[in-house]
């Protein structure tokens, strides 16, 4: 089922669009964190703290396939609002072509580099041996990460959120299953919890392929629409490999501070982990509102529709920091709370850091949720370089609140670094949308403004 969101109320458009992606997200943190979760409670604090000190390698190469995937589906949702369906055909089999190659690449490169990452790191003896047994594992399974996102991310930019949230529900459920068999029944630890990862994710990737083969003729190509074109790739790669950069800088600024943070003692690294992941399932239905716009921007480039981006970039924003009010009250008063789901109610000092934490940084949450709107616009109308660039604002500011202030102030510190990184991205985005949008507009000259 195709969603043309060139057409129709933007608000309506955006809104209907964002509600399954809510969900479909919501289910990918517990996915994600669902070992957490499982080890924490039935394995015990040192290895959640081996789980948690990897999730800045994590965010580092998974990250950046995600990030990967988004852009190279960017040019899909262009050629579909432009109703060009040969050049939609052609676009993805040179997708494909890419994907095949880079995913090769990553994961050779990620599992023979994880002891090394491990040691830049500086991730501490007593959870070494966990934390490699289980980014190896998760490595391993790049491509069942790169088959999903990429299909999900083809149906995405069709307009249908729907369907791969399905399948998202069914593969969260069945890592939660196998997390409790191979952890629990069969005592694999942290290597059962990756296991069980890859191997949900590969069956939510299969299953989109099975659906895209069956109900997305436009996404089939045949003999005269698959060929190899050098242009076509470099396009895809202009748009794909700046979203899996900023992925990357961003995730290297948070290397940086996890490095710091691993030297602060395992209640600091527990905490760090727990405060991260659960501040992320808070802030995502704004991510989600951001993510909605790549695909929205994109459709009504390609159609030539600049007025209707002008609208939904508003609608999102004002959606977006309407939802960070609310972000803040459930960080403030509910934050601990949620935190409960991944360690005892016992270990308090750890909880009290995580208290600390989400406190400081809601206070924030409206400038995070002004780099989800704008950054995503950007890649939507094609500038992933400037989006991409943002990415080096924040590492930059990770990278000197991190060692130039938690390695003296500890913990505390911490709590202030994210935010100010947001505040540093914002610097850049803010104004660089502006220009953006202007230059879209001298060179789409629409033949309409009209918000229909």
């Amino acid at each position: 089922m195709t969603k043309d969101m060139t057409v129709g109320s933007p608000v309506k458009n955006i809104v209907r669009f964002c509600l399954p992606l809510i969900v479909g997200n919501l289910f990918q943190q517990f996915y994600n964190m669902a070992d957490l979760l499982i080890v924490g409670r039935f394995v015990g604090k040192t290895a959640l703290s081996a789980v948690g000190s990897v999730g800045s390698l994590m965010f580092l190469v998974i990250g950046s396939i995600i990030g990967l995937c988004t852009g190279l589906t960017i040019p899909v949702a262009q050629a579909f609002g432009a109703q060009d369906e040969k050049r939609l055909k052609n676009t993805v089999a040179n997708i494909l072509y890419v994907s095949l190659f880079l995913g090769a690449v990553l994961t050779a490169g990620a599992v023979c580099g994880a002891n090394l990452l491990l040691r830049v790191l500086n991730t501490p003896d007593v959870i070494y041996r966990d934390a490699y047994d289980y980014i190896v594992i998760i490595f391993s399974g790049i491509s069942a990460t790169m088959l999903y996102n990429l299909l999900a991310g083809l149906i995405r930019a069709l307009g249908d959120s729907r369907t791969p949230l399905y399948f998202l529900v069914f593969s969260s459920l069945l890592n939660i299953g196998l997390d409790l068999l191979l952890v629990i029944a069969f005592r694999m630890g942290v290597r059962g919890a990756a296991f069980a990862t890859i191997a949900s994710q590969a069956v939510s990737g299969v299953l989109c392929l099975v659906y895209v083969g069956r109900s997305f003729p436009v996404l089939h190509f045949g003999k005269d629409t698959a060929q190899l074109d050098f242009r076509r790739i470099g396009y895809l790669l202009k748009n794909g490999l700046p979203m899996a950069l900023q992925f990357s800088i961003t995730a290297i600024g948070s290397v940086m501070l996890q490095s710091c943070v691993n030297g602060l003692g395992e209640d600091a690294i527990a905490a760090m982990t727990i405060g991260g992941k659960t501040q992320l399932m808070i802030v995502l239905p704004g991510e989600t509102i951001g993510l909605t716009m790549a695909t929205y921007t994109g459709q009504n480039l390609g159609a030539k529709k600049y007025g209707r981006i002008k609208h939904g970039v508003g609608v999102a924003l004002g959606l977006s920091l309407a939802y960070s009010v609310a972000a803040f009250f459930i960080a403030h008063f509910a934050g601990r709370t949620i935190a409960l789901l991944f360690i005892a109610a016992s270990e308090t000092a750890v909880l009290d850091l995580v208290d600390d934490f989400l406190r400081i940084c809601s206070w924030f949450y409206p400038v995070l949720v002004v780099i989800f709107v704008l950054r995503n616009t950007l890649q939507g109308m094609g500038y992933s370089l400037t989006a991409m660039s943002a990415g080096i604002f924040e590492l930059v500011a990770r990278a000197v609140g991190g060692f130039g202030f938690v390695t003296r102030l500890g913990f505390d510190a911490v709590c202030f670094v994210n935010p100010a990184a947001w505040a540093a991205a914002d610097l850049l985005l803010v104004p660089a949308c502006f220009i953006a949008m202007s230059r879209v507009k001298k060179k789409l000259r629409p033949p309409e403004e009209t918000q229909t």
